[in-house]
C-alpha cells in the first residue's frame, strides 16, 4: 500500500461509458473506496507484472550453458573491442 505521506499529484484521464463508469463506482462503494482507489488498486499489480515479465529475461537450458560457460572461460578480445577501449580511454 503506498505510504501517506506519497501523495498522488499526476492526473491520467480516462474516457469510459456511462455504464462503465456506474460500475466502477458501484464496485468501489461496495469495497469502502473511490474510483481512483479501486483502479489503482487493480490496475497497480497488473502494471507491475507486466513489466516485470517484460524485462525478466529467460533462458533455456543450452543458452544457459552457453552463458555459464563464456562467464567461466571469456573469449579473447577481438581487435574491434580493444581499438573500443583505447578510444574510450582517450576520449573527455
Amino acid at each position: 500500500m503506498m505510504a501517506r505521506s506519497a501523495r498522488r499529484r499526476d492526473r491520467i484521464e480516462l474516457r469510459a461509458t456511462p455504464e462503465e463508469k456506474r460500475l466502477l463506482s458501484q464496485a468501489a462503494a461496495y469495497q469502502r473506496l473511490d474510483v481512483t482507489g479501486f483502479i489503482m488498486r487493480a490496475a497497480l499489480p497488473a502494471a507491475r507484472e507486466a513489466v516485470e515479465q517484460a524485462e525478466r529475461i529467460v533462458l533455456t537450458e543450452r543458452d544457459t550453458a552457453r552463458v555459464l560457460e563464456l562467464l567461466e572461460n571469456p573469449p579473447e578480445p577481438s581487435p574491434a573491442l580493444l581499438a573500443a577501449g583505447r578510444r574510450r580511454r582517450t576520449s573527455p
